[in-house]
């Protein structure tokens, strides 16, 4: 009786700890699919086959429509992800950074990096479809908390003027990078770079 239970003990033990093992794998998987979506947005915008998206994920494309029924949930779920994914990077960099004004500088690249590299998905976002319209809200409600974390971090240590709004900061950097892979003359990188200097103290 006794080796029965310890038996049916096992198996009880052994499939619950598989459970977090399934997800965590499952959510792995998951952040491969969007890491490759976005970078085949990157290369071909967000009309590109579904089948080179699997390709890139090494994936089959039942396993794409199975997480994704439609091309405007796959855009949706690649947007919130790269907006997780600058949300996140704030607090780390403001605590690997030598300084707040460089932990600064470095996030408000990676959010230049965001709003340059996402090929047709702006266009996207402007359409009909009813699925976007909470996504620039989301935007905010994630990326403006984050910004102010490192203003005034930054403003704390003297680095910079305190009276930087983070959505006016945000809101600046976003007007630089309009139209900035439209013409080789105007480097949006370089004039963020001047915004970001231009808050120090001289």
């Amino acid at each position: 009786m006794t080796s029965v239970v310890s038996e049916v003990v096992a198996i009880d033990s052994g499939s619950g700890s598989s459970a977090p093992r399934k997800r965590a794998d499952a959510l792995r998987n998951k952040k491969t699919l969007l890491d490759a979506a976005g970078a085949a947005f990157v290369e071909s915008g967000v009309d590109v086959p579904v089948r080179d998206i699997a390709a890139k994920a090494g994936v089959g494309i039942g396993t794409i429509y199975r997480h994704f029924p439609t091309r405007a949930d796959l855009i949706l779920a690649v947007y919130r992800h790269q907006v997780e994914a600058c949300a996140e990077a704030g607090p780390t960099l403001l605590t690997d950074s030598d300084t707040p004004h460089a932990a600064l500088g470095q996030w408000i690249n990676l959010f230049v990096d965001f709003l340059v590299t996402k090929h047709g998905l702006a266009e996207a976002l402007q359409s009909d479809d009813p699925t976007f319209e909470t996504l620039h809200a989301y935007f905010l409600e994630r990326l403006v908390p984050v910004c102010a974390q490192l203003l005034e971090a930054a403003a704390t240590a003297g680095e910079i003027r305190p009276d930087m709004e983070p959505y006016e900061l945000l809101r600046g950097v976003g007007n630089l990078c309009i139209g900035a892979g439209n013409t080789p003359r105007y480097d949006a990188r370089r004039m963020v770079e001047l915004l970001i200097a231009g808050l120090r103290y001289q």
